[in-house]
């Protein structure tokens, strides 16, 4: 969970001398917060803000609609043991080039990861920790607006994100050899899987939209 960051604190100490005086205790420093992300609900988002979650949807929506064409295609022609190569090289890329071409940050995080490199920012980690299950809003100390949204399992899933005493033996192969510490197994339909993540610069909300 993204925590707020703790302020420095500079501890006073004293330097005892062998029969010497002792110095004066040096004083605590002026404790200032830093700025950092914090949750907003989507009632309380101003136009800027408005316009950020617009494009992080209609990013989110791109990504996702890629990966399920391309992860269907590979069902179809290859099975299951195809559809983990599919996540494992083309989800990045495809998480590249929605980015670039949306001006954002993007990408797939979950309490039970397959990729342990799927963690996300750092703000990202409230979403984990509180395991929302609905659209949820936060507000960057630069302007940014982060959002995620749930995944949940869908049918054809299943094949690699069922339960995992009924995973087909290829299957777990594959995935011990792509994902030694896997654990996005054991999932039923319609479980919260995890989430899309989206972060927008203010910088490239446009108005109006």
């Amino acid at each position: 969970m993204l925590k707020t960051l703790l302020p420095l604190l500079v501890i006073s100490s004293f330097l005892f001398g062998c029969g010497g005086p002792t110095e004066s205790p040096v004083q605590d420093a002026d404790v200032t917060s830093e700025p950092t992300w914090r949750r907003v609900m989507e009632s309380e988002l101003d136009p800027i803000q408005r316009d950020q979650l617009r494009r992080a949807v209609a990013a989110q929506q791109e990504m996702a609609h890629t990966m399920m064409a391309e992860l269907t295609s590979e069902l179809e022609s290859g099975g299951a043991t195809g559809a983990i190569v599919v996540c494992r090289d083309l989800a990045p890329m495809i998480a590249d080039a929605v980015s670039t071409e949306h001006g954002l940050a993007i990408g797939r995080t979950s309490q039970r990861l397959r990729n342990p490199s799927n963690t996300g920012p750092e703000w990202v980690s409230m979403v984990v920790d509180e395991g929302f299950d609905e659209l949820a809003t936060f507000a960057g100390p630069g302007g940014e607006l982060g959002v995620t949204l749930p995944i949940r399992t869908a049918a054809p899933c299943l094949a690699c994100h069922g339960p995992s005493d009924a995973l087909d033996s290829e299957i777990l192969t594959a995935l011990a050899e792509n994902y030694p510490d896997d654990r996005a197994v054991d999932f039923a339909e319609g479980d919260l899987r995890g989430w899309f993540w989206v972060e927008v610069p203010v910088e490239t909300t446009i108005s109006g939209g």
